[in-house]
């Protein structure tokens, strides 16, 4: 018979028919500190909870958008007014209804600064204010346009949650509760997580390959940080899926007649190394642009990941919409220009370590990074910067501290490098890390800049060929001007028993769960 899903027709076998039942045992290489969707920006979170909470509209693997809690909308030319209807059937794990007061709730939430959502914040951009013409009607006014809002609604971050639960609670950090397919049993930061079906589901995705509850019984997440202990895992059986395939092993996992390899290129802010101009050397220009030109990304990538993921040529993924692929060429290795801007900077002494000095003091800057949130191969990967950049005499300190360390850190200005990734295929993204109003702790612009405002406010309400003009100018800027050093497109790499079947993929290139089975 032929199965559609996700706008792609594709054959099933009568012996392939999804079964129910079986538990997925997935093992994951990075930890998540906090399980609320809404007070995170945790890639591993999104994961999670994408089984757990619903989204007001779906986006599919084609970008379309589809119905979900919302069983259509309008949007106002200008992009000021979004009217969402919601279906009327729905009811969140704890029995209370999933209504326009429930939506209404969870977005003023997001929007009150004392929760603490900066990433799920800068999704809803400047909202004027949200309304409830009826019981089952959201309306969303913005007094100037903001075209990304769509694409915000559709990821885990602004899911719903039940407002009862929500004013119960004092702290989420622990516990979701919302409509989704299956309910979170238990989380244990350091651990793992617990998913158990839940039996009277029938409002998925308008992109789902079925409909009614997932086939699967639960799902367990399990943190196994060390690659060899996941990857044995895996072709033991104790283990169906693995995120963060060791890069080593990839070759053995895909030689293997029992397990697959699926791989799907990250969107988004690919993994940069953000550098500090409020303060230290990188407040100079000439020193920032001598970082970026002493690294080698395609070096230090394949030495880190061994050919399974693509060096990074700009501050955007080639997934991502307006990505300019003509900004590559105002980056690259050039270690002989590196040394003349350094030269230019006044940093011509060095001292009997080969590191350059100026006025008595080393060029030596501060990396600040949480080890729980990284795999082996990421650090792997800036020591292979770390090593570079010393041939032009710089000095990168590897600072690995905890996850409280590191929002002490970054919070209180106390660092020269940070690293991360976001995954969105919506250029808005730039907004979330480069726009002023986000420096840490407000969020993520560890850059601490404020020269692109302008460019990312306008572009967010701009007619389609003007956004793509902003975006390319922006993109160019972030290079040209060294706010960060482009280094791998992170791709989500899962590798799976051949019994696991069903996989498709959410637009932030996580796989969704909802539709897969096990087979015996």
């Amino acid at each position: 018979m032929l199965v559609m899903a996700s706008g792609q027709i594709f054959s099933v076998n009568a012996a392939e028919t999804p079964v129910q039942g079986g538990t997925l045992n997935v093992a994951l290489g990075s930890d998540t500190p906090i399980i609320d969707p809404s007070i995170t920006g945790q890639s591993v979170t999104a994961l999670i909870d994408r089984n757990v909470v619903d989204s007001l509209v779906g986006q599919a693997e084609d970008n379309r958008f589809t119905p979900w809690l919302a069983s259509r909308w309008e949007v106002n030319d200008n992009h000021t007014d979004y009217v969402f209807h919601l279906r009327k059937d729905v009811t969140f794990s704890d029995g209370t209804p999933l209504d326009a007061e429930a939506v209404k709730y969870n977005l003023e939430r997001i929007l009150d600064p004392k929760t603490t959502s900066s990433y799920s914040k800068s999704l809803l951009g400047p909202i004027k204010s949200i309304t409830t013409p009826d019981a089952y009607t959201v309306a969303i006014h913005y007094d100037s346009p903001f075209a990304p809002l769509l694409q915000g609604l559709s990821l885990p971050y602004l899911g719903i949650q039940s407002p009862t639960y929500l004013k119960k609670t004092q702290n989420t950090s622990n516990t979701v509760v919302g409509s989704g397919p299956f309910i979170l049993k238990s989380f244990v930061k350091g651990s793992g997580s617990q998913l158990t079906r839940r039996a009277d589901y029938h409002w998925g995705p308008g992109y789902a390959a079925h409909t009614g509850p997932a086939y699967l019984e639960a799902i367990n997440f399990k943190y196994l940080p060390e690659s060899s202990v996941r990857l044995g895992a895996l072709t033991s059986g104790q283990i169906q899926a693995i995120d963060a395939i060791p890069p080593v092993n990839a070759k053995s996992v895909k030689n293997n007649p029992a397990l697959e390899v699926k791989t799907k290129e990250n969107p988004g802010i690919v993994r940069v190394l953000y550098l500090n101009t409020s303060k230290g050397p990188f407040t100079d220009v000439k020193v920032r642009q001598a970082f970026l030109s002493a690294t080698d990304p395609a070096s230090a990538v394949k030495v880190a990941f061994f050919g399974t993921l693509k060096a990074a040529d700009n501050v955007l993924g080639p997934q991502t919409q307006y990505y300019d692929p003509s900004v590559a060429k105002l980056g690259g290795f050039n270690l002989d220009k590196a040394n003349k801007l350094l030269d230019d900077a006044g940093w011509t002494a060095k001292n009997a370590a080969g590191i350059r000095t100026k006025d008595g003091q080393p060029l030596t800057v501060d990396f600040v990074y949480d080890p729980s949130t990284l795999e082996t191969s990421d650090v792997t990967l800036f020591q292979a910067v770390q090593f570079q950049v010393k041939k032009a005499g710089i000095d990168l300190k590897l600072d690995p501290v905890d996850s409280g360390g590191f929002a002490d850190r970054t919070n209180n200005n106390q660092y020269d490098v940070v690293s991360s990734f976001y995954v969105r295929a919506e250029p808005d993204i730039l907004r979330t890390v480069f726009h002023s109003s986000y420096a840490p702790p407000k969020g993520s612009n560890y850059s601490h800049i404020s020269a692109l405002d302008d460019k990312l406010t306008q572009a967010v309400g701009a007619p389609d060929a003007q956004r793509q003009q902003l975006y390319s100018a922006i993109q160019r800027e972030v290079i040209e001007q060294a706010y960060v050093v482009p280094l791998s497109v992170p791709a989500y790499q899962l590798g799976i028993s051949k019994k696991v079947h069903g996989i498709s993929w959410a637009t932030n290139a996580k796989p969704n769960f909802y539709d897969v089975w096990l087979s015996h």
